[in-house]
C-alpha cells in the first residue's frame, strides 16, 4: 500500500461514487423535461403532477452529485500532479471549458426552474429544465472528451519536457471521444429509464395514483427499450475502434493471448494470466472476435502476448467486468422490450411489476462496470502509450493518502445514505395530491 496504490484506491473511490449519480441526472433531467413539455401541451394535470414528483427526485440526485464530483479535480492537483504538470496544457482547458460553460449554465438554470413554478409562463418554465437537461449532457460531453483524450491521445506535441496542445478540434472531434460518450450517454439513459419503470411498477403493485404511474411506465417503456437496443448496437462500434486503438484493452476483456486471423470468440472461458493462455475454452463463435475488431471476417487481432507482461492490464478483472457488463446490456433490452410489449396494460402483468423495482440496481452495476473496462483496462497507462501511471503520482507520504483516503469513505458514505434515504423515501411517498401540486 505505496502512495500509487493509495492514490489509486482513492481516485477510483471518488469515481465509482460519483458515478452513481451522475447517469441518473443525465437520463431523468431529459425524462422530466419530455414530462413537463406533455404538460405544455395537453393541459393534462397527471403530467403537471408527474414533473412535479420525478422532479423532486431529480433534484435530490443532482444535489449530491454536485458535492461529489468537486473532489475528483482536486485530485489531479493532490495526488496526481505530476500528470497535471505534464499533460495539464490539454486536460485543464477541457476541465475548464466544462467547468464555466455547461456547468455554470446548469447550476443557473436548475434554479431557476425549481424556484420559477409560479414566475413564469408554463412554455417558459419549460424551456428550462430543457436547458438544464442540454447543459448537464453538455457537460458530460466536455468530462468525456477529457477521458477520451486519456484513452487515445491526440492533438498535442512534446515540447519543453511536457505535453502541449497543437490541434483543439481533433482532440475534441475524435471518433475516440464522440463514441465514448455516445455509449456513456447510453448507459446513463438506460439506468434513469429503469429507474422511473421500477418506481412505477412499486406504486401500481400497490394500486398507487393508477393512472398517472401508468403514464410514467408508458414513457419509461418506449425511452428503455429505444435506448437498451441502442447501446447494444452502438457497443459494436466501440468494439472496432478499440481494436485499433487500445489493442491490449481488447485481448483482456476478450483473454485473447495470440494474435491472428479469423479468430473466433470463446462463449465460455477462464483465464490463467500467469500461464498467458486460457484454462477454460469452450463454445466458440467464428471469426466473430475478428469480426467485432475489424469489421472482417479474416481480420488480424492482436493477442496479449504481443506485450511483455509489464504494459499488459489486468485481465481477469477486465474480462470479468466485460462479460458481466454484455450480459447486463442483453438483460436490459429483454425486460426492455417486455415493458414495452405491455405498457397500455401493467397492471396485467404483476410478475413485470415485482423484477422491475428490483431491477433498478442493475443499471447502475452496469454503468460501473463500464467504468472498470474503461480505467482498467488503460493500466498501466495513465494517458495510453504516452505516461504511466506510476509516473503521474504526487511525492507525497502515504500516510497523508491513507489518512484522506479514509475521510473519502466516510464522507461518501454518510452522503450516499442521506440520498438514497431521501430518494427511498420521496419516491415510495408518490407525488402530491390532485389539486395541490
Amino acid at each position: 500500500m505505496d502512495t500509487l496504490m493509495l492514490s489509486r484506491i482513492q481516485f477510483a473511490v471518488a469515481t465509482y461514487f460519483h458515478f452513481l449519480f451522475v447517469p441518473l441526472t443525465l437520463g431523468l433531467s431529459v425524462i422530466v423535461a419530455i414530462m413537463e413539455t406533455m404538460w405544455v401541451r395537453t393541459r393534462d394535470e397527471d403530467y403537471l403532477r408527474m414533473t412535479k414528483f420525478w422532479g423532486k427526485l431529480f433534484l435530490i440526485n443532482f444535489a449530491v452529485g454536485v458535492v461529489t464530483g468537486i473532489t475528483l479535480e482536486f485530485q489531479f492537483g493532490t495526488n496526481w500532479s505530476r500528470y497535471s504538470a505534464y499533460v495539464g496544457d490539454i486536460f485543464g482547458s477541457l476541465l475548464a471549458i466544462e467547468a464555466t460553460v455547461a456547468f455554470f449554465l446548469e447550476s443557473t438554470f436548475i434554479a431557476v426552474w425549481f424556484f420559477g413554478w409560479n414566475k413564469l409562463s408554463p412554455k417558459l418554465h419549460a424551456l428550462t429544465i430543457w436547458l438544464v437537461a442540454i447543459a448537464s449532457n453538455v457537460s458530460a460531453f466536455w468530462i468525456l472528451v477529457a477521458n477520451a483524450w486519456m484513452q487515445h491521445p491526440v492533438g498535442y506535441e512534446i515540447r519543453n519536457g511536457r505535453a502541449e496542445l497543437t490541434d483543439f478540434l481533433a482532440v475534441v472531434t475524435q471518433k475516440f471521444a464522440v463514441l465514448e460518450f455516445v455509449h456513456t450517454l447510453g448507459g446513463a439513459y438506460i439506468l434513469a429509464g429503469f429507474f422511473v419503470l421500477g418506481i412505477s411498477a412499486w406504486h401500481l403493485r400497490r394500486k398507487n395514483e393508477v393512472e398517472l404511474f401508468t403514464k410514467s411506465f408508458r414513457i419509461a417503456a418506449a425511452w428503455t427499450l429505444v435506448f437498451a437496443f441502442f447501446e447494444i448496437a452502438q457497443g459494436h462500434m466501440n468494439a472496432e475502434i478499440l481494436g485499433s486503438t487500445q489493442p491490449s484493452k481488447m485481448a483482456a476483456m476478450e483473454t485473447h493471448w495470440e494474435t491472428g486471423r479469423n479468430v473466433p470468440l470463446y462463449l465460455v472461458a477462464w483465464p490463467d494470466e500467469k500461464g498467458e493462455r486460457n484454462v477454460v475454452q469452450a463454445v466458440p463463435v467464428p471469426s466473430l472476435l475478428s469480426l467485432l475488431a475489424t469489421y472482417r471476417a479474416d481480420g488480424e487481432v492482436k493477442g496479449l502476448r504481443d506485450y511483455p507482461p509489464e504494459d499488459r492490464p489486468p485481465v481477469l478483472p477486465v474480462f470479468l467486468s466485460f462479460r458481466a457488463m454484455v450480459g447486463f446490456a442483453f438483460l436490459f433490452l429483454g425486460l426492455g422490450v417486455w415493458a414495452w410489449w405491455v405498457r397500455k396494460r401493467p397492471l396485467e402483468h404483476p410478475l413485470l411489476l415485482r423484477i422491475l423495482p428490483w431491477a433498478i440496481a442493475l443499471p447502475y452495476l452496469g454503468n460501473e462496470l463500464g467504468w472498470t473496462i474503461a480505467e482498467l483496462g488503460r493500466q498501466p497507462w495513465i494517458v495510453y502509450g504516452l505516461m504511466r501511471t506510476s509516473d503521474a503520482v504526487s511525492a507525497v507520504p502515504a500516510g497523508q493518502v491513507m489518512a484522506t483516503l479514509a475521510g473519502f469513505i466516510l464522507l461518501y458514505g454518510l452522503l450516499g445514505a442521506v440520498d438514497f434515504f431521501l430518494l427511498f423515501k420521496y419516491a415510495r411517498k408518490g407525488p402530491a395530491p390532485a389539486g395541490r401540486g
